[in-house]
C-alpha cells in the first residue's frame, strides 16, 4: 500500500466524491499536507477517513465522530477513547432497538388495515388485485 494517497484514489476507494473529502477537511476531521496546490493524504488520513465514513454509517453525527478521533490524538493509549466510545455504541444500540421496535409496532398495525381492507374488498366480491 501507498505511503499516500491523491484525493481522487480515496474518493475512488471510499465510492465518494472529492468534495466530501474536502468537507471532511473544512470539519477538520482530516488534515492533508500540500505539495505545493495538491493535497497529499496519509497513511493515518485515509484511516481516519475510514472511521469517519464507518461513524456515519453507524448513525454517530459528526461532532461525535469528530470527538472520538481527537480523544486519540489527546490519549494515545486510546483508553478513554475506548470508553467514549463503548458507551456511545451502547446509547445508539439502544437508539436502535427502540427504533425497532417502533418499526415492529408499525408493521403491525399495516397488516391489520390490509387484513381489514382485504375483508372489505372480499365482502363486496371485489379481486384486491384488480
Amino acid at each position: 500500500m501507498p505511503d499516500t494517497f491523491t484525493i481522487t484514489q480515496l474518493a475512488e476507494e471510499f465510492s465518494i466524491t472529492p468534495r466530501a473529502i474536502r468537507f471532511y477537511e473544512d470539519q477538520h476531521l482530516i488534515k492533508p499536507a500540500r505539495e505545493g496546490m495538491n493535497r497529499v493524504y496519509s497513511y493515518r488520513d485515509r484511516a481516519r477517513l475510514k472511521l469517519i465514513l464507518r461513524g456515519k454509517r453507524l448513525g454517530f453525527s459528526l461532532a461525535e465522530i469528530k470527538e472520538f478521533l481527537d480523544l486519540y490524538e489527546a490519549d494515545r493509549t486510546q483508553v478513554e477513547q475506548l470508553r467514549q466510545l463503548r458507551s456511545a455504541v451502547t446509547e445508539r444500540m439502544e437508539q436502535l432497538q427502540g427504533q425497532l421496535s417502533d418499526l415492529m409496532v408499525t408493521l403491525d398495525e399495516l397488516r391489520d388495515i390490509e387484513a381489514q381492507v382485504l375483508a372489505a374488498l372480499a365482502v363486496k366480491g371485489v379481486d384486491a388485485a384488480g
